[in-house]
This record gives structure tokens, sequence and C-alpha cells, in this order.
């Protein structure tokens, strides 16, 4: 999907208010009662969180609402200094709300004596084999025990999840798999963060949409795909780590869709 003109996150939005418009209060209130109702349902319920823009706003919801659920984000091991910084912050305004979650170290080992440091550059096979051991691993450790999985997937991020539904079953993982901020537009996310005053990542105000690992992650021009800054090096339109591998056909609560 096309952005026209991105400006940095914290500028372009500011002039909507230091308040939450009437409409995006309902939206916050809704996705209190999405997850509320979740919780009453699965009971086991886990946030995976990307530490992005809109992790801030799930986070913010989880950790003062709905403290049964939990919240975890992976270290891969090749963040950038920023995200650490921002996780610290997180621990000031939380406590020790957000698990972290580390990959196996000696199934990381014998990738990177395999593929060398940044062998993930030298095909898109490499690439998801390097995020197979730093993230996928990780997570399917993070959600075991867990009946549904809570995401920041928007339909506005790109054209494979724009098809996503808010409940799905994940055959992938064998849980549910929720996405409340579905219908969220990137101009309610900041929104929510200025009025609520949230920390977030630093790189947001340098063009970096999406934040990955380091060495994977470069900033957006006006214009460029909002995926455009990750793996960058691939002409895949489709770029995904492997945790949202593309649309699924789902069950979405007993119905097929």
């Amino acid at each position: 999907m096309v952005r026209s003109g991105m400006r940095a996150a914290s500028v372009y939005f500011q002039t909507m208010g230091d308040v939450l418009s009437l409409d995006l209060e309902h939206k916050a209130a809704a996705l209190r009662q999405f997850l509320g109702a979740a919780v009453r349902e699965h009971r086991r319920v886990v946030y995976a969180s990307s530490l992005g823009a809109e992790a801030m706003v799930l986070t913010d919801i989880i950790a003062t609402h709905l403290p049964e659920i939990d919240i975890f984000s992976i270290d891969t091991g090749r963040l950038p200094e920023e995200t650490y910084e921002l996780l610290a912050r997180l621990d000031t305004r939380y406590g020790a709300r957000i698990r972290l979650v580390y990959p196996d170290s000696m199934g990381l080992q014998a990738l990177v004596s395999a593929q060398g440091i940044n062998g993930f550059q030298g095909s898109v096979g490499a690439r998801m084999s390097c995020c197979q051991a730093r993230k996928v691993e990780p997570f399917k450790r993070a959600i075991e025990g867990f009946r549904a999985w809570v995401t920041g997937v928007r339909r506005e991020q790109s054209p494979l999840r724009a098809q996503g539904n808010a409940e799905v079953w994940d055959a992938e993982y064998g849980l549910y798999k929720l996405s409340p901020l579905l219908d969220w537009t990137e101009a309610q996310i900041w929104q929510y963060i200025h009025a609520r005053q949230l920390p977030y990542n630093a790189l947001h105000d340098r063009r970096y949409p999406s934040i990955g690992c380091a060495p994977c992650t470069r900033s957006v021009e006006p214009g460029e795909d909002w995926r455009s800054g990750r793996w960058w090096w691939e002409e895949s339109q489709a770029r995904e780590c492997g945790l949202h591998p593309g649309v699924r056909h789902a069950q979405v609560a007993g119905v097929s869709r």
C-alpha cells in the first residue's frame, strides 16, 4: 500500500490534538470489550508485541485494563539500540509487564556457522531461515499453552493484511489469532499515542514505519510502500518474517469465511 508524503510520525499527527476524538474513544472501548470477551471465551490469551506503534496502543490497553493477558516480545539479538531504549521506557511505565523471549542459542549458533553473520542477505531462503531461528522458533515456544494470540495487524499495512479478519483459527500454530486493530488507521494509532503520551520507538520519527532487526530495516521515503523498508534488497512485495505467512483459509468463530 503506497503512502503519500509520510512525514515524521510525532510531527505529522501532533496537529490532530492531544485528546481522543469521540470516535476513537468508541474504538478504544470496543477494543477493550473485544479483548475482554476473548479472555472470557479463550481464558489463556497472549499478546505478541512487535514493539511498533500499534504495539504501544495494545500494550497500554492490555497493561491498563486487561491484566489477564500475557505480553511477550522477541529479542532476536539484532534489534536496533532504539528498540532496547523503548523497552526500558516501557518497563518504567508499566513495570515488568513484557516478557522477553530469546532464540534457542544452539540453533542460532548453527545458523550463523552455516550462513555467516549477515548471510541472510544471500537469498530469500537464507533470510527466511534467519527469521525462522530468530523469530518463529521463539514465538512458537512463547505461545505454548495459550488458546489465542493477539496481533497488531492492520488492513492499511499491506494488501495481504487487508484481507484479514479480527478473529481466525490459526491452523499454523493451533490457536486463535486476534487482530483487534484491524480497522484502525495510522492516524488513529498516532492520535492515541499522543493523547496518552505513550513511549514509542524513536526510529518512527526518522521515517521507519515498520521496525525489525537493525540490519534488515531502513527508512522509507515519501510515496514508498509501508513494508519497503523491511528486507529492502528483496524483490518480493510480500515481505513477511513468517509469523504472518499470508492469508490462510480459516474458520472464524466456527464459521468458514
